[in-house]
């Protein structure tokens, strides 16, 4: 449905992404599209490069430093989504907002989300202290486990900053100037790798030095960016005239932001449940699920800036008043995602023998093992990340016209419903897991699998809820 009724020129210099071919009717103007989101595709892919660099650089010490980071990870990560959603609605109601020349509007939804990013404080100081016991739960190796706390505690101190970030970065993206956070992201990046080989290996700290090496980039990061914010257009943004906090606005964000972080949270605490379940099997079947996962960011990070271009131009298309033009956008955006993201997955799965020795130390015992197995579950991962696609790119479309509630329901069901009993029955074998009972003892292979089948069920759902069309009758105010 790429085609819509005649249009007017003024309507198509209203409307985000729109072409009107000689006969006057509607095209998705895909020179806009890409000049959109290749910055986002470009950030993202940086933003996965970042976490490969930390998986290199600790890959260099053993691979149960590699496993260890495979336990947390994901929660770390589940973390700063859960003490950091109300974030996630800025770029909505900033795109929204934008799309209505509302741009004062636009500027007080970011100053909120930088509010609620100081108003986390407390809850990451929490879970700081907390990490010991989070970790002590899952029954790892002690020497893994202890890698694990090291890595927790100082990246977790950085929660704050990772929000104040992405609320940054949303408002860039909602307002179209979505170079700016490939900018930032970049400078993030370089400081990281820097960071990196002076603290894990010039000042000798290990893990705990590339937690720390991600949080001192992060706040670099803030800092760019908040300049980058004050001096964008403040004729027409008025930043220093929208920054007071307001109680009722910060609610309203919460109710949208909220959802849209359980729908992330649940989604990465399935992630990181079923991780801990491979490291939990051994240091093999951790360090080469975390080898895989990595890669797969390869595919999903540049996905997620196509899908994160598909908020923006819905939400813009929908504060423009055009809600079929926004059913057009996201439409397109869903596919380009999910093809693009099979796509990449099999040619990663096919380049598999000669990038992943580059992250196993070849003098480690476990490293044939490691190695072979990861090019097992490359293949697995190739298959599933068409499905991945079709789940987040109807998330982030639904999410730029703010239906959160139910796809944050659905994500929910399948993930603790479907995705970790089939985990955990086809990773461990009988007694083998934490609670006993039955299992298939399939390991790590067994886990992605589980994986596989949940995207199916997930990207299956969501798209079918876009399509149903109910995200048309919501209003945001």
């Amino acid at each position: 449905m790429d085609e819509l009724k005649p249009g007017s020129s003024g309507e198509a210099a209203r409307l985000p992404a729109l072409h009107l071919d000689a006969a006057g009717n509607r095209r998705v103007d895909m020179r806009a599209v890409a000049a959109l989101a290749l910055p986002l595709v470009l950030n993202s892919t940086i933003q996965a490069v970042l976490s490969l660099t930390d998986t290199w650089f600790i890959g260099r010490l053993s691979v149960d430093a590699t496993a260890a980071l495979g336990a947390v990870y994901w929660f770390v990560i589940l973390a700063l989504l859960l003490f950091g959603g109300a974030t996630m609605a800025v770029q909505t109601l900033v795109a929204q907002a934008y799309g209505g020349r509302r741009y004062r509007r636009a500027s007080k939804a970011l100053w909120i989300g930088l509010w609620a990013s100081v108003a986390t404080v407390p809850l990451f100081v929490g879970s700081i202290y907390a990490g010991p016991s989070i970790v002590g739960v899952f029954g790892l190796d002690p020497v893994i486990e202890g890698y694990a706390i090291d890595y927790w505690q100082p990246r977790l101190a950085g929660g704050p900053f990772a929000a104040a970030l992405w609320a940054l970065s949303a408002y860039f993206n909602g307002i179209g100037h979505t170079r700016l956070p490939l900018l930032v992201t970049t400078v993030v990046a370089l400081a990281n790798v820097a960071l990196n080989e002076w603290l894990i290996f010039g000042l000798g700290l290990g893990v705990t030095g590339a937690a720390l090496a991600t949080t001192l980039a992060q706040v670099i990061g803030v800092a760019l960016a908040m300049v980058l914010m004050l001096r964008l257009e403040p004729a027409r943004y008025r930043p220093l005239a929208t920054w007071r906090p307001q109680l009722g606005a910060i609610g309203r964000q919460l109710a949208l932001g909220l959802p849209m972080a359980a729908t992330a949270s649940a989604d990465l605490l399935a992630s990181a449940l079923f991780q801990v379940m491979q490291v939990r099997i051994g240091a093999v079947d951790g360090a080469a699920t975390m080898i895989v996962m990595m890669f797969t960011s390869l595919a999903y990070m540049p996905g997620i800036g196509v899908a994160l271009a598909g908020t923006t131009l819905v939400g813009q298309a929908i504060g423009a008043g055009d809600r079929e033009w926004a059913n057009v956008l996201g439409t397109r955006i869903i596919r380009l995602v999910s093809l693009g993201m099979g796509g990449l997955g099999i040619v990663m799965a096919l380049a598999g023998s000669l990038l992943v020795p580059l992250f196993v130390n070849e003098g480690d015992a476990n490293a044939d093992a490691t190695i072979a197995l990861a090019l097992k579950l490359l293949w697995i991962a190739a298959i599933y990340q068409f499905f991945d696609g079709l789940n987040f790119a109807s998330s982030f479309c639904l999410r730029g016209a703010g239906d959160v509630r139910v796809p944050a329901l659905l994500v929910m069901s399948l993930g603790f419903g479907l995705f970790i009993p089939l985990c955990y029955f086809l990773t461990f074998a009988p007694g083998q897991g934490w609670f006993g009972g039955p299992g298939a003892g399939f390991g790590a292979v067994g886990g992605w699998t589980a994986l596989l089948a949940y995207c199916l069920c997930a990207g299956t759902a969501l798209v079918l809820r876009w399509r149903q069309g109910a995200w048309r009758e919501i209003r945001l105010r």
